[in-house]
Protein backbone atom coordinates (compact mmCIF):
# COMPACT_ATOMS: atom_id res chain seq x y z
CA UNK A 1 0.00 0.00 0.00
CA UNK A 2 1.41 3.40 -0.91
CA UNK A 3 1.57 6.20 1.64
CA UNK A 4 -1.00 8.17 -0.33
CA UNK A 5 -3.42 5.27 -0.63
CA UNK A 6 -3.17 4.51 3.06
CA UNK A 7 -4.60 7.95 3.87
CA UNK A 8 -7.90 7.26 2.09
CA UNK A 9 -10.63 5.63 4.19
CA UNK A 10 -12.44 2.62 2.75
CA UNK A 11 -16.21 2.33 2.64
CA UNK A 12 -15.90 0.46 5.93
CA UNK A 13 -13.93 3.21 7.67
CA UNK A 14 -10.30 3.99 8.44
CA UNK A 15 -7.96 1.01 8.69
CA UNK A 16 -4.95 2.22 10.67
CA UNK A 17 -1.95 0.53 12.25
CA UNK A 18 1.14 1.64 14.15
CA UNK A 19 4.14 -0.47 15.20
CA UNK A 20 6.82 0.97 17.46
CA UNK A 21 9.97 -0.72 18.70
CA UNK A 22 12.21 0.69 21.46
CA UNK A 23 15.82 -0.31 22.05
CA UNK A 24 18.32 0.63 24.75
CA UNK A 25 21.45 2.09 23.14
CA UNK A 26 24.17 3.59 25.28
CA UNK A 27 22.71 6.11 27.69
CA UNK A 28 19.25 6.44 26.14
CA UNK A 29 16.39 4.47 24.64
CA UNK A 30 15.90 4.85 20.90
CA UNK A 31 12.71 4.63 18.90
CA UNK A 32 14.38 2.04 16.68
CA UNK A 33 11.36 0.84 14.73
CA UNK A 34 8.43 2.82 13.39
CA UNK A 35 5.93 1.44 10.90
CA UNK A 36 2.52 2.87 10.16
CA UNK A 37 -0.38 2.87 7.78
CA UNK A 38 -3.48 5.02 7.86
CA UNK A 39 -4.06 7.88 10.29
CA UNK A 40 -1.85 6.85 13.20
CA UNK A 41 1.53 8.46 13.81
CA UNK A 42 3.99 9.65 16.44
CA UNK A 43 5.86 12.89 16.95
CA UNK A 44 9.63 12.83 17.25
CA UNK A 45 10.80 11.37 20.56
CA UNK A 46 11.52 13.68 23.50
CA UNK A 47 14.15 13.12 26.20
CA UNK A 48 13.26 15.35 29.17
CA UNK A 49 14.89 12.80 31.51
CA UNK A 50 17.95 12.16 29.38
CA UNK A 51 17.47 8.43 28.82
CA UNK A 52 13.72 7.70 28.92
CA UNK A 53 12.09 7.99 25.49
CA UNK A 54 8.87 10.06 25.67
CA UNK A 55 6.54 9.56 22.69
CA UNK A 56 3.17 11.13 21.82
CA UNK A 57 0.70 9.08 19.77
CA UNK A 58 -1.28 11.05 17.19
CA UNK A 59 -4.59 10.30 15.47
CA UNK A 60 -4.97 13.17 12.95
CA UNK A 61 -8.69 12.64 12.12
CA UNK A 62 -9.50 13.70 15.67
CA UNK A 63 -12.07 10.99 16.31
CA UNK A 64 -13.08 7.39 15.68
CA UNK A 65 -16.32 6.38 13.97
CA UNK A 66 -18.13 3.14 13.25
CA UNK A 67 -16.13 0.93 10.90
CA UNK A 68 -12.75 2.33 11.94
CA UNK A 69 -10.10 -0.17 13.03
CA UNK A 70 -7.02 1.06 14.92
CA UNK A 71 -4.26 -1.40 15.80
CA UNK A 72 -1.29 -0.33 17.94
CA UNK A 73 1.67 -2.64 18.57
CA UNK A 74 4.45 -1.58 20.96
CA UNK A 75 7.60 -3.53 21.83
CA UNK A 76 10.31 -2.66 24.32
CA UNK A 77 13.51 -4.64 24.12
CA UNK A 78 15.49 -5.54 27.24
CA UNK A 79 16.47 -2.54 29.39
CA UNK A 80 14.55 -0.03 27.22
CA UNK A 81 12.51 2.71 28.96
CA UNK A 82 9.60 4.48 27.27
CA UNK A 83 6.74 6.74 28.33
CA UNK A 84 3.88 6.88 25.83
CA UNK A 85 0.92 9.24 26.00
CA UNK A 86 -1.49 11.16 23.76
CA UNK A 87 -1.93 14.91 23.27
CA UNK A 88 -5.67 14.74 23.94
CA UNK A 89 -8.67 12.52 24.47
CA UNK A 90 -9.65 9.87 21.94
CA UNK A 91 -13.23 10.51 20.86
CA UNK A 92 -15.53 7.73 19.67
CA UNK A 93 -18.43 9.26 17.78
CA UNK A 94 -22.01 8.12 17.24
CA UNK A 95 -22.24 5.09 14.97
CA UNK A 96 -24.79 4.25 12.31
CA UNK A 97 -24.56 0.65 13.53
CA UNK A 98 -21.01 -0.38 12.70
CA UNK A 99 -18.47 -1.18 15.36
CA UNK A 100 -15.34 0.89 15.98
CA UNK A 101 -12.36 -1.21 17.14
CA UNK A 102 -9.11 -0.28 18.84
CA UNK A 103 -6.56 -2.92 19.85
CA UNK A 104 -3.32 -2.28 21.73
CA UNK A 105 -0.64 -4.94 22.18
CA UNK A 106 2.22 -3.95 24.48
CA UNK A 107 5.25 -6.26 24.79
CA UNK A 108 7.84 -5.47 27.46
CA UNK A 109 10.99 -7.58 27.67
CA UNK A 110 12.99 -8.40 30.79
CA UNK A 111 14.42 -5.31 32.48
CA UNK A 112 12.44 -2.85 30.35
CA UNK A 113 10.06 -0.22 31.73
CA UNK A 114 6.87 0.91 29.94
CA UNK A 115 4.66 3.76 31.08
CA UNK A 116 1.44 3.70 29.04
CA UNK A 117 -0.44 6.84 30.05
CA UNK A 118 -2.91 7.93 27.35
CA UNK A 119 -5.53 10.55 27.96
CA UNK A 120 -9.13 9.46 28.25
CA UNK A 121 -11.49 7.76 25.81
CA UNK A 122 -14.75 9.66 25.37
CA UNK A 123 -17.68 7.65 24.03
CA UNK A 124 -20.33 9.90 22.53
CA UNK A 125 -23.95 8.77 22.89
CA UNK A 126 -24.64 6.18 20.21
CA UNK A 127 -21.03 4.97 19.89
CA UNK A 128 -20.46 1.26 19.26
CA UNK A 129 -16.97 0.46 20.53
CA UNK A 130 -14.72 -2.55 21.17
CA UNK A 131 -11.44 -1.87 22.99
CA UNK A 132 -8.74 -4.38 23.84
CA UNK A 133 -5.42 -3.84 25.61
CA UNK A 134 -3.04 -6.77 26.02
CA UNK A 135 0.22 -6.39 27.96
CA UNK A 136 2.88 -9.11 27.80
CA UNK A 137 5.57 -8.69 30.47
CA UNK A 138 8.70 -10.82 30.52
CA UNK A 139 10.97 -11.49 33.48
CA UNK A 140 11.42 -8.35 35.59
CA UNK A 141 9.69 -5.96 33.17
CA UNK A 142 8.02 -3.00 34.88
CA UNK A 143 4.75 -1.29 33.99
CA UNK A 144 2.63 1.74 34.76
CA UNK A 145 -0.64 1.89 32.85
CA UNK A 146 -3.93 3.67 33.06
CA UNK A 147 -7.21 3.53 31.17
CA UNK A 148 -9.97 6.12 31.52
CA UNK A 149 -13.38 5.57 29.93
CA UNK A 150 -15.98 8.35 29.80
CA UNK A 151 -19.47 7.24 28.76
CA UNK A 152 -21.34 10.19 27.28
CA UNK A 153 -20.36 13.79 27.88
CA UNK A 154 -21.25 14.68 31.47
CA UNK A 155 -19.94 18.24 31.11
CA UNK A 156 -22.66 18.77 28.46
CA UNK A 157 -25.28 16.80 30.40
CA UNK A 158 -25.25 14.12 27.68
CA UNK A 159 -25.68 10.62 29.06
CA UNK A 160 -24.70 7.39 27.34
CA UNK A 161 -28.33 6.51 26.61
CA UNK A 162 -27.50 4.82 23.29
CA UNK A 163 -24.57 2.66 22.27
CA UNK A 164 -22.33 -0.14 23.52
CA UNK A 165 -18.85 -0.61 24.98
CA UNK A 166 -16.88 -3.83 25.26
CA UNK A 167 -13.51 -3.11 26.89
CA UNK A 168 -10.92 -5.80 27.75
CA UNK A 169 -7.65 -5.55 29.65
CA UNK A 170 -5.20 -8.44 29.88
CA UNK A 171 -1.84 -8.34 31.67
CA UNK A 172 0.46 -11.36 31.68
CA UNK A 173 3.94 -12.00 33.02
CA UNK A 174 5.82 -14.86 31.35
CA UNK A 175 2.46 -15.99 29.90
CA UNK A 176 0.87 -16.21 33.36
CA UNK A 177 -2.27 -14.03 33.72
CA UNK A 178 -2.01 -11.32 36.37
CA UNK A 179 -4.99 -9.16 35.46
CA UNK A 180 -8.00 -10.16 33.35
CA UNK A 181 -10.77 -7.59 33.17
CA UNK A 182 -13.74 -6.90 30.97
CA UNK A 183 -16.19 -4.02 31.07
CA UNK A 184 -19.33 -4.47 28.98
CA UNK A 185 -21.83 -1.64 28.92
CA UNK A 186 -25.02 -1.66 26.88
CA UNK A 187 -26.86 1.64 27.17
CA UNK A 188 -30.15 -0.19 26.82
CA UNK A 189 -29.37 -2.68 29.60
CA UNK A 190 -31.34 -2.00 32.76
CA UNK A 191 -28.36 -3.19 34.85
CA UNK A 192 -26.07 -0.43 33.61
CA UNK A 193 -26.92 1.88 36.50
CA UNK A 194 -25.94 -0.83 38.95
CA UNK A 195 -22.76 -1.62 37.01
CA UNK A 196 -21.38 1.93 37.23
CA UNK A 197 -23.63 3.29 39.96
CA UNK A 198 -24.98 5.86 37.51
CA UNK A 199 -21.55 7.47 37.01
CA UNK A 200 -20.10 8.33 33.63
CA UNK A 201 -16.36 7.80 34.20
CA UNK A 202 -14.66 4.52 35.01
CA UNK A 203 -10.86 4.46 35.28
CA UNK A 204 -8.10 2.06 36.31
CA UNK A 205 -4.44 2.65 37.15
CA UNK A 206 -1.97 -0.22 37.46
CA UNK A 207 1.63 -0.02 38.68
CA UNK A 208 3.84 -3.10 38.92
CA UNK A 209 6.48 -3.91 41.56
CA UNK A 210 4.34 -2.43 44.32
CA UNK A 211 4.16 -3.55 47.94
CA UNK A 212 1.95 -2.77 50.89
CA UNK A 213 3.98 0.38 51.53
CA UNK A 214 2.97 1.74 48.11
CA UNK A 215 -0.70 1.10 48.83
CA UNK A 216 -0.37 2.97 52.11
CA UNK A 217 1.56 5.78 50.42
CA UNK A 218 -1.41 6.66 48.22
CA UNK A 219 -4.17 6.17 50.80
CA UNK A 220 -4.43 9.86 51.64
CA UNK A 221 -5.04 10.66 47.95
CA UNK A 222 -8.07 8.36 47.75
CA UNK A 223 -11.59 9.41 48.54
CA UNK A 224 -15.24 8.43 48.53
CA UNK A 225 -18.10 10.87 48.35
CA UNK A 226 -21.29 11.78 46.54
CA UNK A 227 -19.60 12.58 43.22
CA UNK A 228 -16.38 10.52 43.15
CA UNK A 229 -15.07 7.26 44.55
CA UNK A 230 -11.52 5.86 44.49
CA UNK A 231 -9.86 2.87 46.11
CA UNK A 232 -6.66 0.83 45.90
CA UNK A 233 -5.72 -2.82 46.22
CA UNK A 234 -2.62 -4.98 45.74
CA UNK A 235 -2.77 -8.09 43.54
CA UNK A 236 0.34 -10.17 42.80
CA UNK A 237 2.63 -7.18 43.18
CA UNK A 238 0.46 -4.88 41.06
CA UNK A 239 -1.12 -1.82 42.63
CA UNK A 240 -4.62 -1.39 41.22
CA UNK A 241 -6.35 1.95 41.73
CA UNK A 242 -9.92 2.42 40.58
CA UNK A 243 -11.88 5.61 40.07
CA UNK A 244 -15.62 5.97 39.57
CA UNK A 245 -17.18 9.38 39.12
CA UNK A 246 -18.18 12.03 36.61
CA UNK A 247 -14.92 13.84 35.85
CA UNK A 248 -12.10 12.71 33.57
CA UNK A 249 -10.10 15.67 34.85
CA UNK A 250 -10.34 14.47 38.45
CA UNK A 251 -9.53 10.90 37.40
CA UNK A 252 -6.41 12.02 35.53
CA UNK A 253 -5.44 14.32 38.38
CA UNK A 254 -5.70 11.52 40.93
CA UNK A 255 -3.77 9.04 38.79
CA UNK A 256 -1.07 11.60 38.02
CA UNK A 257 -0.55 12.32 41.73
CA UNK A 258 -0.29 8.62 42.55
CA UNK A 259 2.08 7.97 39.62
CA UNK A 260 4.28 10.89 40.68
CA UNK A 261 4.38 9.73 44.28
CA UNK A 262 5.11 6.05 43.56
CA UNK A 263 7.34 6.26 40.49
CA UNK A 264 10.62 6.40 42.46
CA UNK A 265 9.85 3.26 44.48
CA UNK A 266 8.24 1.18 41.73
CA UNK A 267 9.89 2.37 38.50
CA UNK A 268 13.18 3.60 39.88
CA UNK A 269 13.16 7.36 39.24
CA UNK A 270 11.42 10.62 40.07
CA UNK A 271 8.44 11.59 37.94
CA UNK A 272 8.88 13.71 34.83
CA UNK A 273 5.48 14.90 33.68
CA UNK A 274 5.01 15.10 29.89
CA UNK A 275 4.78 18.72 28.78
CA UNK A 276 1.83 17.94 26.52
CA UNK A 277 -0.39 17.45 29.59
CA UNK A 278 -0.03 21.12 30.44
CA UNK A 279 -1.31 22.37 27.05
Amino acid sequence: MTAQASQVPTDDGWQAGLQLGFRAAGRRTLLAERRRHGPLAVQRPFYPEGDVCHVYLLHPPGGVVGGDVLAIDIRLEAAARALITTPGATKFYRSAGRLARQTQTLRVEDGAVLEWLPQENILFPGAEVALETRVELQGDARLALWEIQCLGRPTNDEGFDEGHLDSRLTILRDDVPLVLERLRVDAGNRFRRSLMAGFAVSATLLISHAQTAEVEACRDLLYSGDTDHAGASLVDGILIVRYLGNSTERARGLFTEIWQRLRPATLGRAASTPRIWAT
